[in-house]
This record gives C-alpha cells, structure tokens and sequence, in this order.
C-alpha cells in the first residue's frame, strides 16, 4: 500500500477541534496566533514539567535551575506562567489576562522568545467562556504522553497551520507550503550541511522539513546554519514559534521586513536555498529597485515578481550553492515584460538543474499550476537540464486536495540522483534530460511537456478492427439508452403542465 504523507492525526485532529471552539465571530487569520499560542504554551509547560518533577524526584534541589533545561532545549517556565496556574484561572473573568502575563514572564526567562509570543487574550472581544473550555480540554490532554519529543508538537503545529490555510484561503500561501511540496524540494536538494536559506520563510516549513531530512539520514543538525525573513510580523513571529519548538537555531532578522527593500542577510552566500515565494506578486517596487544589483540577468517587470525572487535567490547563492523554488508555470513560458529574456539568459548561464511539472490541487489556497525550480552553481551535467513531468502524480486525499506520496517524492528524488550521477534513462510522458542546444531550439521555453513527450500507451493486444466494431457496438447501444432517457424526461415534464 502506498504511504501518504499524511500521518495519524488523530491526537492533531483532538488538538484542532479543541482549538476550534475559539472561532466564534473571529477571522482564522485572527484565532490563528491565539489557537497557536495556546498549544505553544501548553506543550512547553508540560516538557517543563516532565523535567522539573524528574529534578525534585532526584532530590539535589536544581529544580528552579534553568541551565538545566536550556542545556536540553527545554524553555524555563517560571512558577507563575505554569499551566496549572493557568488552568485554575480557566472560569474566571481574568483567564486572558493570566494567559498574557504567563507569554510575557516565559519572554523574560526565555531570550530567544522576546517579542515572539502572542499577548492578545485578554482583548474584549474573545469569548473568555470559550477561552476558558479550550483551556479545559488542554488540561486534559498530556502532550509528553503522545511522544517526549519536540516532533509531536511539531506535527500538532503543522496539522493546525494547514487546517488555519484551509480556512483561510488566498491568503494563507503568505505562511503555508503543502509539506508534500515542501519534502520534494528537500530530498532533491539534500541539505546536509551548510548555509540553510528561505528569503519568504512563512512559518518555517522548509527549515523543518530541512531538519527532518537531516534526523532521517542520521545527520547532525548542528552542521547547518538557518536563515530567513519574512515581511508579515504575524507569519515572522509564528516561525520563530514553530522553530523554537523544534530546537532549530535560526536567524529571521530581528523583526519582519520586505525581502526586496530590506534584504536583513545583505552578505549571505547560502549553500542552500529553499523557497515558495507569493505567485505573480504585482506593484513589489520594481520603480524603485530599477538599478539593483540583484537583477544581474534583466531588470524584472513591475508587474510580477516571479524572476525578482529568483534572481534575489542567485545573488545569495554560495560558489556551489543549489535552489529549490516553486513558481506558477507562467515562469516557464512567458515573454512579456522581458521576462522570456531573464529566463533565456540564466539558462545560459547554465544554472538550470531541473525542472518539476506538478500536479493541481496541491494547494489549500490556489489553483495557480506551478512548478519545480532547482537552480545549481556547480552542476554535475553541465550543458543540460532535466524535465520532469509528475502532473499525473499523487492521491486526493480530500474532495478539495491532493497530496504527492512518500513513493512518489522519493521517485523524484532518485530521478534526480540518477540525472546527476549521469545513469538516467529518458522515459517518455515522465523525463527526460536535454542539452541547452534543445531548449534554444524551444525558445528557452521551460514547459517539460515539450522535452518528456506522451507516454506510450500499452498494446492491449487487441487487433483495432476488433476494437472499433466493439466500440461502436458499445456506443450506439448508449445512443438508444440516452433517447430513452430523454423521452422519459419529456413524459415526465409533460405530467406536471411543460412541454419540452
């Protein structure tokens, strides 16, 4: 049976209906730092005290010693931000106030969290009655009980960001990848150590996705480097959040900014650059950015931004440094506003990898088709480029939603392993690996569909003579059962006065 990527959420679908009662008259895009602030500081507060009770129960009196829980990543939580004190304040007027004051005391004690943790429970209009049932079914569930690792919130945390994208549609790209999307672009880069860039970081998905590769392949974390911004405070504050709870170190600038305007890694050279940067941004200030240095291979119209990120990303590329991006496929086709020149020419420049069609419905929040991008300064098979076609890929895994499985990400994965160790094979309606001379023959057009061709449709062996008459037999039989049908819809319009 072939695995998705979505896991047994059942612990993540009790988290997600206990936070859902919140909603009331709110937008998500309101509930969403309060839903996940509260998970944040019920999940510290139990890892806290899963330690704090093995200190008293070892009896040498380090229990209020916060270099023992910073030496293991556990952020301290001091006696009045604690659960409990929260919990017992749960049916009482003030519970938000007790909410706020406890993020603000952990902000204190914690450096790394300073100015990250949402103190917005005490505002009037948040149903403090709800409040006070949400925090009720939190006390009720242990999360140390489902896993004493850093990973269960993670996936609660993710589980919810998804859920918060599905209700919030459009806007919800600004701060959430599909992880399926988000683990493609990992296994194909492989980001074992070095510089780990996002430049529109969202909540953090690629950096945790990063980290993940890295625990599967039994590597160490502490060989890469994280570094990213966002430009929303919102979508900034939840990827400190979301990293912090995994123990990933990271530098996102010390407060949000526009990546463009105001680059906060100026100097990075990353080995490794990750990124879904909003599709076909207008009005991003091209008017003001006319003379940039980033735009290296052609100044990008003000009308998108699609090849502004992508040359913002080659100017922070590292001598060997790799790209994996999403783009609209609008990227690998058009010529206006000189955009089919840029492209032509950092194909030239032979920095194209690899190409992904992927499959639709991929995303909570668009229906836009995209594609794969991985860009590399130090190409083993120089002079080409591979196209992959996974369009017919995935499994919906919702009416609305489809999800790329683990076979099929590892598929892609070894597609590109064998393309760079120089054993790939052409497969028809699936790859193919072509020269720069092809793609100039193709106008520097990008769309894999014209390099991987049709797939071969299998003979099923039966002679076409054979078949057409059968067919047609079929056919003509459908044609008598449809003037049935259509001569019973009559009869029965006709009984209730129409006549058709």
């Amino acid at each position: 049976m072939v695995k998705t990527n979505t896991a047994d959420i059942g612990f993540e679908k009790e988290i997600w209906k206990a936070a859902d009662l919140l909603r009331g008259n709110l937008d998500a895009s309101e509930y969403k730092s309060v839903v996940l602030g509260l998970i944040f500081l019920k999940y510290i507060s139990d890892r806290f005290e899963a330690k704090y009770n093995a200190l008293v129960a070892e009896g040498d009196g380090f229990e209020e010693d916060k270099d023992e829980y910073t030496s293991e990543n556990i952020f301290f939580v001091p006696q009045e931000a604690r659960w409990s004190v929260v919990a017992e304040a749960a049916h009482t007027p003030e519970v938000g106030t007790v909410i706020d004051n406890a993020m603000r005391l952990i902000e204190k004690e914690n450096v790394r969290l300073k100015g990250i943790l949402p103190k917005n429970f005490a505002r009037p209009e948040l149903d403090k009655r709800r409040l006070g049932d949400v925090v009720d079914l939190f006390t009720n569930i242990q999360m140390k009980e489902h896993g004493d690792t850093k990973d269960i919130l993670g996936r609660t945390y993710e589980y919810c960001l998804s859920k918060f994208a599905e209700a919030e549609g459009k806007l919800a790209g600004e701060f959430y990848t599909p992880a399926c999307i988000v683990r493609t672009l990992v296994e194909v880069l492989q980001p074992y150590s070095g510089r780990v860039y996002d430049p529109c970081c969202g909540s953090g998905g690629m950096f945790v996705q990063s980290a993940k590769f890295i625990e599967r392949h039994q590597g160490n974390i502490n060989n890469i480097s994280v570094f990213g911004q966002d430009s929303n405070p919102t979508t900034w504050k939840m990827a400190q959040m979301n990293l912090a709870i995994r123990g990933i170190e990271a530098d996102l600038g010390k407060f949000a900014a526009d990546t463009f305007f105001n680059d906060l890694h100026p100097t990075l050279k990353a080995d490794y650059i990750l990124a879904n940067p909003p599709f076909n941004l207008s009005d991003w200030g091209a008017d003001k950015l006319q003379d940039d240095v980033r735009w290296k291979y052609g100044i990008p119209p003000a009308g998108n931004a699609n090849f502004a990120w992508l040359q913002h990303m080659i100017h922070h590329l590292s001598p060997r440094g790799r790209i994996g991006m999403v783009l609209a496929n609008g990227s690998l086709s058009s010529q206006t506003g000189g955009e089919g020149t840029i492209r032509e020419n950092i194909i030239k420049a032979d920095l194209v990898e690899g190409i992904v069609a992927m499959p639709s419905q991929l995303f909570y929040t668009t229906g836009i088709p995209v594609s794969l991008w991985f860009l590399n300064r130090a190409k083993k098979q120089t002079g080409k480029i591979l196209f992959v076609d996974a369009r017919n890929m995935g499994t919906m895994v919702t009416r609305k939603l489809r999800e790329l499985s683990e076979d099929d990400i590892m598929k892609i994965a070894k597609t590109f392993e064998d393309f760079e160790a120089g054993a790939l094979e052409n497969e028809k309606g699936y790859c193919a690996v072509a020269t720069l001379e092809d793609v100039a023959k193709q106008d520097y057009i990008l769309t894999p569909g014209r390099y991987v061709g049709i797939a071969e449709i299998k003979d099923d062996g039966e002679p076409f003579q054979e078949k057409m008459e059968r067919l047609t037999s079929e056919l003509s039989d459908m044609f008598v059962q449809s003037h049935q049908l259509e001569d019973e819809i009559r009869k029965q319009l006709r009984s209730i006065g129409f006549i058709l």
